[in-house]
């Protein structure tokens, strides 16, 4: 059941997150494993909404398919004040933060005093369902990548915008 659920909840949050590929994406496109190359700048990035997060973050997936197995790289650009609420994931995050500050944690409550502020460069690594959370005081825009498939499972399912 479980990995029914894993499955499942990677494939809403794929079909979810209205993002859009990158611009030129035949030219861009890489096929991982093919031994080809991929080159982004920050300009061809196009910035969607993320289905399964609440208010204004927005998500840019650079290379992947969420739902396969396989590997992904996206972009989080979260708001100013922005709340990441208590969650795991089905696989390692590796968060690489490239601009602004996240304050991150580990836990299943949300506490502002648990966190460690990861500044531009800083890295987090979270094993597969760890619970963590996390917050901005500026806009902050952080990388994750791993291998999917890839989901989301909030610790409080009020917190799901997908419920």
């Amino acid at each position: 059941m479980k990995t029914a659920t894993t499955i499942a909840t990677a494939t809403a949050l794929t079909l979810g997150l209205g993002f859009a590929n990158l611009t030129g994406a035949d030219q861009n496109h890489y096929e991982p494993g093919s031994g080809g190359h991929l080159f982004v700048t920050p300009d061809e990035l196009e910035w969607g909404e993320v289905g399964s997060m609440e208010g204004d973050a927005q998500m840019a997936v650079i290379e992947g398919d969420l739902s396969e197995t396989e590997p992904f790289t996206f972009r989080l650009k979260l708001p100013e004040d922005y709340v990441v609420h208590p969650h795991t994931h089905p696989a390692y995050e590796r968060v690489t933060v490239i601009s602004g500050t996240f304050h991150f944690a580990h836990g299943e409550e949300f506490d502002r005093n648990a966190t460690k502020a990861l500044t531009e460069g800083s890295v987090a690594i979270m094993a597969p369902g760890e619970p963590m959370f996390g917050y901005t005081e500026e806009e902050t825009v952080i990388q994750l990548h791993g291998d999917g498939p890839w989901g989301i499972e909030y610790v409080n399912p009020e917190h799901d915008p997908r419920e």
